[in-house]
């Protein structure tokens, strides 16, 4: 089923003096203004665009692309308030709105938020809203497994570290001792599922995999070679000299150097690790 506030690759079907008329099924025919239309495009072809609701409600296409769709969240910036609510920045000609009555706080031009895009049920529009809570749903059924990549949006700083958006469905822990790098409210990465505890919560780290375990062993790599081959740190070293050294954990420290050992790049010797001559 074809609704706004998605992306869609929608077929050609005429051609007009001011765009293209798209076949958007549900919805009917959608025009695609020519100022957003591809070059030599036909009856026929098939265009790439994202659908929502013109000045006059009527739906539209654009080759646009939206910092957000429907049902995502994203961190955008203010550009204008009015009698109605405040005007973000998404990408498209067309500024996004969020009512008043959907701001967590009162909005401020050239501040930027983290809001929640959704459909008014009452006039189809697509909307934001900055009440987040309210659309992540940590009893809803999920199927995340430990070391499973997700998504990540940084939404908030607790004691613990930081909480983050998995998914854009489910809210999820960064323990700031996992964490080794510079971290900023609304930012995206990519992270892993670490553990999910028995009250259904759930642990994040932005260390796992073979990809990760991979970079780091280069990591290390390249602090041997400039160290003439030698580091002053192994298994049982502080985590905090490791962490300063190279930017890890112990933990990751450890698997990366488990894997090098094996692989025959490194000895393990009482003082540190040596990089083996070949």
């Amino acid at each position: 089923m074809i609704t706004l506030g998605q992306s869609y690759s929608l077929e050609v079907i005429k051609t007009v003096d001011f765009g293209f008329y798209l076949d958007a099924e549900e919805l009917g025919e959608v025009l695609l203004p020519k100022r957003h239309a591809p070059d030599h495009l036909a009856p026929g072809d098939s265009v790439d665009v994202f659908l929502y609701l013109d000045s006059e409600d009527r739906p539209v296409a654009t080759t646009q692309r939206p910092k957000a769709k429907v049902a995502e969240f994203a961190y955008l910036k203010v550009l204008a308030i009015t009698e109605i609510g405040a005007f973000l920045d998404w990408g498209l000609d067309k500024d996004l709105l969020v009512p008043f009555a959907e701001q967590h706080r009162k909005m401020e031009v050239d501040h930027s938020y983290l809001v929640y895009l959704y459909l008014d049920q009452r006039d189809g529009r697509i909307a934001a809203s900055s009440k987040i809570d309210k659309f992540l749903d940590d009893d809803r059924p999920h199927n995340f497994r430990p070391q499973q990549q997700v998504d990540l949006i940084i939404a908030n700083t607790t004691e613990l570290g930081f909480k983050a958006i998995i998914n854009n469905s489910h809210w999820g822990v960064l323990y700031k001792d996992d964490v080794f790098q510079r971290l900023s409210f609304g930012q995206s990465k990519k992270g892993f599922i670490k553990k999910i505890r028995a009250d259904g919560k759930i642990d994040l780290s932005l260390q796992g995999g073979q990809e990760t375990r991979d970079k780091y062993a280069k990591i290390i790599l390249q602090y041997l070679n400039k160290q003439n081959g030698f580091a002053p740190v192994h298994d049982k070293s502080d985590p905090q000299l490791i962490s300063r050294l190279f930017g890890m954990s112990k933990k990751a420290f450890k698997r990366a150097i488990g894997g090098l050992y094996k692989q025959r790049v490194i000895t393990i010797e009482k003082d540190g690790i040596r990089l083996i001559e070949k």
